[in-house]
This record gives structure tokens, C-alpha cells and sequence, in this order.
């Protein structure tokens, strides 16, 4: 009795362990096939980096750089033409997100990161951009800030999440980070997550508003789910905290415009922990806060981000 079981447990194993691979390979050719890039390349070092540029190269250049599980598609999805008719914008996969590749195995720093995109935003020839970021991509942003202050005209952060916070790290991306179970995990999110999982995930991010109409099939949830997009996301949002530790208490020194703009609902990233202590810290920087408002404010409320925009680039002389 028992060698049967042994057997069953071990055809179970091989069955489950075979439709996931063949669901992952089905997902990565919807992938490609349903999304491919978007934009054009440039190679930095020999690394491609992802890109799309619209507007006219002769006016300012705006650099949009996404949080967490994004890509390009999060901006083209509406907010970049918001901005074309009087700026060149810049919109970047970061390293492991979309179409630009992973920098390294594991993970790649805030400093990498911003290394990259400020590197390829000059072989695109544009030196002094108006750098935008939101959520992760506002770490992103400031850390190009306070290692690249010669190449950048002003930073605008939307929830951006630019200081350490108190709490524990969470749990599945800590195991998805793991050298030793995240291949497994990611692949089995990758083979299984079903789409009331990603309607969910996505009105978290979103709420207390509702995400636009369109927004799911637009943002490209393929990409976001290949195995090695997963792992990227999971070891940079693990190693953030501890970044933020050692970058937050160089912004002191920052003498650009900074403009922040933060929803005081948004339960992802906090008001008071990340940008109410900016404020304290940046001499002249300038935060709005949007009452009842979320952590997607670039969808929900798009014409405060392009006011934040205009602002920095008066401020830096662009206008």
C-alpha cells in the first residue's frame, strides 16, 4: 500500500511539475507575442536599456522611471501625452523590468539603477532632465539625485517611496528573493496566478479609487509575470529598506527643485513617512497632498503630476 502511494505522490509531483513548465512557456510567448517592445534601445556598457521617447527632442526632457511590477506601458498607458506637446519625454524600463534586462543574478542597487537610466538618458542626448519617478521608481529618482546632481534639472517624486519605514518585510518577497526557493516560486506564480489574483493585486494598488478602464489589459501583466521579472522585483523591493537607510540622510545636501506630490490614503507607500520628511529635509522642496487619494495618483489624478512637472521645470529654468 505504501509503495503505491509513493508512486502516486511521485506521478502527482511529475504532472503538477510538467503543466506548470508548460504554463510558463505559454505565458513567456504571450509575452513576446502580446507585448513586445514598445520603444527603441540604447545600450549602456554594452547593457540594452528599454526606452520610448515622444514629444519634440528640441524642448525640455522629462524621464519617467515606474515603481514596482511596472514597465513603460504604465506611463504610455495615458500619462505621457499629457506631457508631448511642450516636452521630449523619456520613458525607461528599469534593469529586470519590461524589456531591459536584469543588471545582475540578484538584484541591482538604487545607485546601479540610477547609474543606468542617467547613462542612457545622456546617449539619448539629454544632460539635464526633469527626472519623474513613482513609487519605486522615486527611490530610483533620488538616488540619481544625490550620485548624478550634474546631470538632473529637478526631481519630481509621486509616492515615492524615499525613506527606510518600520515593519517587517514581506514574506513572499523575501522567499521569492531567496536564491534557493525563488526559482521554484516564481515559476509557480508565473504558471498559476489567475486573473481574479491580478484584478485583485491591481485595486490594492489603486485604492480607495478604481483603476481606469483598460488599465489591467494595458499594463502588460504578462511581462510582469515572467519568472525573472518576478525574482528582479522581489530582491530590489527586499534590499530597499536597507538603501534607503544610506541614501536617505544624504538629501540634506540637495540644493535642485524637488517637487513631491502623495495621497493621504495611500496605504502602500505612507504620506508622513516618505514625503512629509522630505520636505523637513530638502531646503525649498514642495509637496502637495491630495486628499482621499491613493498610491496611482499619475492615473487617478494626472493634472496635479503634470502642475508638479510644470513647477520643477520653472524652478529649474527650463521654462
Amino acid at each position: 500500500m505504501l509503495r503505491w502511494i509513493v508512486i502516486l505522490c511521485l506521478i502527482t509531483i511529475l504532472v503538477v511539475t510538467a503543466t506548470t513548465w508548460w504554463k510558463v512557456q505559454s505565458r513567456l510567448r504571450a509575452a513576446r507575442e502580446n507585448f513586445p517592445p514598445e520603444g527603441a534601445f540604447v545600450e549602456v556598457s554594452g547593457h540594452p536599456v528599454h526606452y520610448v521617447a515622444r514629444g519634440n527632442p528640441e524642448n525640455p526632457t522629462v524621464v519617467l522611471i515606474h515603481g514596482a511590477s511596472g514597465n513603460t506601458h504604465d506611463f504610455t498607458f495615458d500619462f505621457v501625452d499629457r506631457l508631448t506637446d511642450r516636452y521630449h519625454v523619456l520613458v525607461f524600463d528599469r534593469p529586470g523590468m519590461g524589456h531591459t534586462p536584469p543588471l545582475a543574478r540578484k538584484g541591482v542597487t538604487l545607485i546601479d539603477q540610477a547609474k543606468l537610466l542617467s547613462s542612457a538618458t545622456k546617449m539619448l542626448g539629454a544632460d539635464n532632465p526633469i527626472v519623474v519617478g513613482q513609487s519605486f521608481g522615486g527611490a530610483v529618482t533620488m538616488a540619481w539625485a544625490v550620485h548624478h546632481p550634474d546631470h538632473i534639472a529637478a526631481a519630481v517624486s509621486i509616492a515615492g517611496a524615499t525613506y527606510p519605514w518600520q515593519g517587517p518585510l514581506n514574506p513572499l518577497y523575501k522567499r521569492i528573493a531567496s536564491p534557493w526557493i525563488g526559482p521554484t516560486i516564481s515559476r509557480l506564480i508565473s504558471a498559476w496566478a489567475s486573473e481574479e489574483y491580478v484584478a485583485k493585486s491591481i485595486a490594492e494598488i489603486f485604492a480607495p479609487q478604481a483603476a481606469p478602464e483598460g488599465y489591467a489589459e494595458a499594463i502588460a501583466v504578462p511581462l510582469i509575470l515572467r519568472p525573472h521579472s518576478l525574482i528582479a522585483n522581489a530582491q530590489q523591493r527586499t534590499d530597499l529598506r536597507e538603501e534607503l537607510r544610506e541614501l536617505a540622510p544624504q538629501y540634506k545636501n540637495l540644493s535642485l527643485p524637488v517637487e513631491i506630490v502623495h495621497g493621504d490614503a495611500d496605504t502602500i507607500v505612507g504620506l508622513t513617512v516618505h514625503s512629509t520628511r522630505m520636505v523637513e529635509d530638502i531646503s525649498g522642496a514642495h509637496l502637495v497632498t491630495l486628499d482621499g487619494v491613493g498610491h496611482m495618483p499619475h492615473h487617478t489624478n494626472p493634472d496635479e503630476i503634470v502642475a508638479a512637472i510644470d513647477r520643477a521645470a520653472t524652478r529649474a529654468g527650463l521654462h
